[in-house]
């Protein structure tokens, strides 16, 4: 394959450069206190064990200056700083991976570590030199060596690219293979690959699909067959109860936005503003909270309700506009399906003028 069309391909350029450490310039910055953290201990003794392993990746953003900017590898740096290194080995990326490099690292899985250990003791590497290199302890070496001892060849094909504690493969250890591929199939559809729901899916396991003696600790019932039946009825009325909502929820939100585009207009009315300020100032301050709510507020409006349009509610009647009455002129009418207006006309004794008083009289929004 040409060498020029695989760098494109992968991103970087194949060969690495020895740069100095005083030429990289950090793309973010490295937490307070990861000097000391057992991260920056694992690789500070990885390096000196075995070499960086890993070189540096760096983008040139001006091809000019002897500038790098450094993508992946702060923590490594530090630690070659604090080792008295000078220059370390770089990958430089054919073009700007400032934004996209995360998408195009691959870490290295559990299995890959386990495959990666292996080898290493098979080519003569102690177990000790080993757990120097990764600031562990033997027993947490062994545990990776055999990783894989007692999980079936399914279950290990679908944790090959994930990372997760040598925990689990103890807890899959004591099922069988077709529960093993099971188990991990659930945790993966799970996202979580860890020991406490390998635990349970271990607890939940039927006694005929466990490996030997293996039987899973008998968990005392937190609620009585009374209680359960209660909860799973509570849970049938609450899904009943959902879906009907969900059934109406589209027509209820139409009508309550154009109620609160009616409403808009209405208070844009300042006589309409100044009458209700000086005679329902209650409801003018519920109108005006839904006015300037930018998303219609279920508890806005349920406040509300009283007893009355509460019952209408339950009963699936959908729900209750509140009633303005006795509003002056210059009202426009109310939108079609919200209700009916009513209008009355009164004369003035004293002056003769007419006025007219509008009453909207409030309708359910259809269930």
């Amino acid at each position: 394959m040409d060498m020029a069309f695989l760098n494109t391909l992968v991103g970087f350029d194949l060969k690495t450069r020895m740069i100095a450490l005083d030429a990289l310039l950090p793309s973010k910055k490295v937490p307070d206190g990861a000097m000391s953290s057992r991260k920056f201990q694992q690789i500070r003794t990885s390096i000196v064990e075995v070499g960086l392993i890993e070189p540096l990746s760096v983008s040139q953003p001006d091809a000019l200056k002897d500038e790098y900017l450094l993508l992946d590898g702060h923590m490594r740096v530090l630690a070659l700083r604090e080792l008295g290194e000078a220059k370390a080995p770089c990958l430089i990326a054919a073009d700007d991976e400032t934004y996209t490099y995360n998408n195009r690292i691959n870490r290295l899985s559990t299995i890959q570590e386990h495959y990666m250990l292996r080898r290493a003791i098979d080519r003569g590497v102690s177990k000790e030199r080993l757990a120097r290199a990764f600031n562990l302890d033997i027993s947490s070496i062994d545990k990776r060596v055999n990783l894989l001892e007692g999980v079936t060849a399914g279950a290990v094909v679908l944790l090959r690219d994930h990372q997760f504690t040598p925990e689990v493969a103890r807890v899959l250890r004591k099922m069988r293979p077709e529960r093993q591929v099971e188990a991990v199939e659930l945790m993966i559809s799970a996202n979580a690959i860890n020991v406490t729901y390998a635990a349970a899916l271990l607890n939940a396991t039927p006694p005929e699909q466990l490996v030997g003696n293996h039987r899973p600790p008998k968990v005392k019932p937190a609620v009585t067959s009374e209680q359960m039946a209660k909860l799973e009825r509570e849970m049938d009325k609450v899904q009943g109860q959902y879906q009907q909502a969900e059934q109406t929820y589209g027509a209820d939100l139409l009508h309550l936005t154009v109620a609160k585009g009616y409403l808009a207009r209405l208070l844009g009315n300042e006589a309409v503003r100044r009458y209700l300020n000086q005679h329902q100032p209650e409801i003018l301050e519920e109108f005006q909270a839904l006015v300037d709510t930018n998303a219609l507020d279920v508890r806005i409006l349920g406040s509300t309700l009283d007893g009355d349009e509460e019952e209408g509610m339950e009963a699936g009647k959908g729900t209750t506009l509140s009633t303005v009455e006795a509003l002056p002129p210059a009202i426009d009418s109310v939108p079609s399906g919200l209700g009916h207006e009513h209008q009355d006309v009164n004369a003035d004794p004293a002056t003769g003028n007419t006025a007219t008083t509008a009453r909207i009289i409030p309708i359910a929004v259809a269930a």
